[in-house]
């Protein structure tokens, strides 16, 4: 696949990815950054065009949007949806069932794997803070929830976990660069917050669960208004390239 101007995902996530999975995470970027607006038509032919593939990687890239909720599917092509702000806090508040539920079981089964693992992955979080890598932060983020979730092993919460992850990785990598770019001082406290995780885990402790679930969730608006303010600045600077 030909690299299409004005790229947003972070190119080196893409290694094992099908060229459908490729165009769909570039294009699932550009929606809910607000780059490609709520009610654009996408079409078939142009994106086969843009992205120089076939139409078979462009209906494959269509489906996987479509199932969430970010198009919807027309003859040749698609309207898109988007997110509004009701829709991101949605997101979060599944989320938020998801790791409610993982903590419980967490109290009942041995954890001393999980809070080596988890450690390490603070470590590169903070490596990444240190070298104002903020796709890198945001993948260990990413990586650290996902790491908690699949400890418990239940199929069917990391099924509905995986059927969010792609819009929710999207949201995460979006704030994080904002936040790199504008509140890089707040970034100490969210591994604080990440910190505070491990030890309810460690500790078994369901009141030390519930302070580190409210410090990590309670955040959410934070997100969304950083979210909106990255959307501005992207649309800017598009069109500035395209003057």
């Amino acid at each position: 696949m030909n690299e299409p101007k004005n790229l947003l995902y972070p190119q080196k996530w893409l290694a094992k990815s099908s060229t459908g999975e490729q165009v769909a995470s570039e294009l699932r970027l550009h929606i809910i950054s607000g780059v490609i607006e709520s009610g654009t038509i996408l079409s078939e032919n142009k994106l086969a065009a843009e992205f120089a593939v076939s139409r078979s990687p462009i209906r494959d890239a269509l489906r996987m949007l479509a199932s969430e909720n970010l198009i919807r599917l027309e003859r040749m092509g698609a309207v898109v949806l988007g997110l509004t702000d009701k829709e991101i806090e949605e997101i979060y508040d599944v989320r938020l069932l998801i790791e409610t539920f993982v903590f419980e079981r967490l109290l009942k089964i041995e954890t001393a794997d999980l809070t080596m693992e988890l450690s390490k992955i603070v470590e590169m979080m903070k490596v990444a803070i240190k070298y104002h890598d903020a796709d890198e932060f945001s993948y260990q983020d990413l990586l650290f929830h996902e790491t908690i979730i699949r400890s418990v092993e239940h199929s069917y919460i990391l099924m509905i976990w995986n059927n969010l992850k792609p819009v929710m990785e999207g949201l995460i990598l979006l704030s994080m660069r904002m936040r790199f770019k504008e509140k890089y001082e707040d970034f100490p406290r969210i591994v604080k917050n990440h910190e505070l995780y491990i030890e309810a885990i460690q500790a078994k402790d369901r009141k030390l669960m519930v302070q580190s679930l409210h410090d990590n969730f309670d955040d959410v608006q934070g997100k969304v208004e950083d979210l909106w303010r990255s959307q501005q600045i992207l649309i800017k600077g598009v069109e500035q390239q395209n003057d």
